[in-house]
């Protein structure tokens, strides 16, 4: 019962309409000091992400390209060795799994539905000879023999003195591994490569000993090599085992 100045008030209540009582531990005081751990006072260490070393399928980009002094006939030119480029890796790729009276068919087809009109039927005809006498070279018998990969994706990582591990990731053109070793192999379509090993541009030498590194310590009990298939000469040039450990040291440093 409430008096009120209106007269007398009545108020009902149920059991669970009671806030109960505020326990015990809630009656601290607001501004109490609270202890913290020391890592919530010190800051993260800065993480070192490790570098992207290699990715082939990245172009370089040639600064000169949208330059006005580049004119159309280069840019076709250039389109035409890259598209010629693509190709021939194409080629090499799928017809060594191909039996050898209908690679000529296999060859033609492909380049009759994606050369054109970059290139003509006399020079998709030339090319398709082109890379089958590559293949069927007897020199290069067991690159291309069963069991051999061709395209094969690579990631891994090469350890730095000192600092995290950098990554690598890539594509190897083709790998052929033996209970003995490994054979890797990169192709080129450059119309003058080098006549030497020791002349070989130093992207392709480096690319080359990133992957070797990644692959010797899967295969640790095999050597590992290392080569250049330059398509236009039909010449395999192997890259000695100090200028590929150089090479990594370099790229490393």
């Amino acid at each position: 019962m409430i008096e009120t100045p209106h007269g007398p008030v009545r108020r009902f209540s149920c059991s669970g309409d009671v806030e109960p009582p505020a326990p015990a531990f809630a009656e601290k005081h607001a501004d109490a000091a609270t202890d913290l751990p020391n890592w919530l006072k010190t800051s993260a260490p800065k993480d070192d992400p490790a570098d992207v070393l290699l990715r082939p399928s990245d172009s370089p980009q040639n600064s000169s390209e949208d330059s006005a002094a580049v004119t159309d006939e280069a840019r076709t030119a250039r389109e035409r060795a890259r598209k010629r480029g693509t190709l021939i890796h194409r080629l090499l790729q799928s017809l060594p799994d191909i039996a050898d009276e209908r690679r000529e068919i296999a060859a033609r087809d492909f380049l009759g539905r994606n050369a054109q009109p970059l290139f003509s039927e006399d020079e998709c005809a030339a090319l398709a000879k082109q890379v089958i006498a590559l293949i069927s070279t007897p020199a290069f018998a067991p690159l291309f023999a069963q069991g051999s990969r061709a395209e094969v994706s690579i990631a891994g990582r090469v350890m730095r003195q000192s600092r995290q591990p950098a990554l690598v990731s890539g594509q190897i053109d083709r790998l052929v591994v033996t209970p003995d070793e490994v054979l890797i192999v990169d192709y080129k379509t450059n119309h003058a490569p080098p006549a030497a090993a020791v002349d070989a541009p130093q992207p392709y030498v480096r690319q080359l000993a990133l992957y070797r590194d990644v692959l010797q310590r899967l295969y640790p009990n095999r050597a590992v090599r290392c080569a250049l298939l330059w398509t236009e000469t039909a010449a395999l040039m192997e890259i000695t085992a100090s200028a590929l450990d150089a090479e990594l040291k370099s790229a490393l440093a």
